[in-house]
């Protein structure tokens, strides 16, 4: 058993797209539409054939929207993203104008950081400490 794909509920997926893509990334992996329906995913450019995030329409699921608001005003992360430099990718990201709600910190085997995807969504940034990977 394996995980394959991951759904981040977004309120805007164009807007979604160009974040993940433009700001984080990404790439698209797959984009279909039925009537006002679309099946949106983006993969990591270093596992095209891993894990696929789905990017989808939390206007279609009522209750991922609730879901989705009160994690962001508890600030917590409706996903997690490792990366090999986290000061290195936060500084790339703020120079792209990417808005974080947490700066680069120690916490315990890791160093995280928390940004805002501007759709509805807190993404954590970690870097696992050498000894933890």
């Amino acid at each position: 058993m394996k995980i394959k794909m991951m759904t981040l509920h977004v309120d805007d997926q164009e807007k979604a797209l160009r974040f993940y893509t433009d700001k984080l990334g990404f790439v698209k992996k797959s984009d279909f539409t039925q009537g006002n329906y679309r099946w949106l995913t983006v993969v990591s450019t270093e596992e095209p054939a891993g894990v696929e995030l789905v990017l989808q329409q939390s206007a279609f699921v009522p209750a991922a929207q609730t879901y989705q608001q009160a994690l962001h005003q508890q600030g917590l992360p409706a996903a997690m993203f490792f990366v090999d430099d986290l000061n290195k990718e936060h500084e790339r990201l703020k120079a792209l104008g990417v808005a974080f709600t947490k700066p680069p910190g120690k916490t315990i085997g890791s160093t995280i950081a928390m940004l805002d995807d501007t759709c509805g969504n807190l993404i954590q940034l970690t870097q696992l400490d050498a000894w933890s990977r």
